[in-house]
């Protein structure tokens, strides 16, 4: 149990707030801030704090923090936007004088703006699914002749039954199916059914692609960075 801790006519058991107050900040006058680092929001929606970032505060404004308008996306914006945590604190600090601010983790938040879906053809979606088909049919084929994989079989046939053919149908066939349900397994899909939760190394891949993305148009196109909101 904490002694009692006096400060002119406030009494608290906990020494945190009592050093707080020493020093002139109270405990419910501070609010922290984690910026998200990825957001969706439908296009031309009023961009509010919570939809950006988490707050953590005893403050009865908190509230009327989470509901503040930070931006107006435009017509003319494009499909992301980037929201500095820096302009964030100071439009705050300009709007509640009496509350100190404190930024913990990303500096900014990328906002992907969706636009309205539209319909995709059926006919192009089978356009699609037969192009890839036949692109990696024809990758892996390319492959088995480069590594002369017909040979290789023909060859464990004889080594196996001491006969020569050159249909070895016994281990084409079980190699076949094995190299599609290899396949399954590495990229952990069966249309819209996950195997398990580990992500597969194409969405890896995809995540560090996405994550370069956002890298550049934080570095490069960041325009909400140098001007105050609107």
């Amino acid at each position: 149990m904490y002694n009692d801790w006096v400060s002119g006519n406030v009494t608290k058991r906990n020494p945190i707030y009592f050093i707080h107050t020493q020093r002139g900040i109270a405990m419910d006058r501070i609010v922290y801030l984690r910026m998200r680092k990825y957001v969706t929001i439908a296009n031309l929606q009023p961009i509010q704090l919570s939809d950006i970032a988490f707050l953590s505060t005893t403050s009865n404004e908190k509230s009327s923090l989470e509901n503040e308008v930070l931006y107006h996306m435009k017509k003319e914006d494009q499909d992301l936007l980037i929201i500095d945590g820096f302009l964030v604190i100071d439009r705050l600090n300009t709007v509640y004088p009496e509350l100190e601010f404190q930024l913990i983790g990303p500096s900014h938040t990328t906002i992907r703006v969706q636009k309205r879906k539209k319909h995709t053809p059926v006919l192009f979606i089978c356009f699609v699914w037969i192009l890839l088909f036949v692109g990696a049919a024809m990758a892996i084929m390319n492959f088995h002749y480069d590594v002369s994989m017909e040979e290789v079989q023909i060859r464990l046939h004889y080594l196996f039954t001491g006969e020569q053919t050159q249909h070895p149908l016994w281990i084409q066939i079980p190699y076949s199916l094995g190299l599609g349900l290899g396949m399954l397994l590495f990229f952990n899909h069966w249309f819209q059914k996950r195997f398990n939760e580990e992500p597969s190394p194409l969405e890896i891949e995809v995540f560090n692609y996405q994550q370069e993305i956002d890298n550049y148009v934080y570095h490069k196109e960041n325009h909400y960075s140098d001007a105050p909101f609107e």
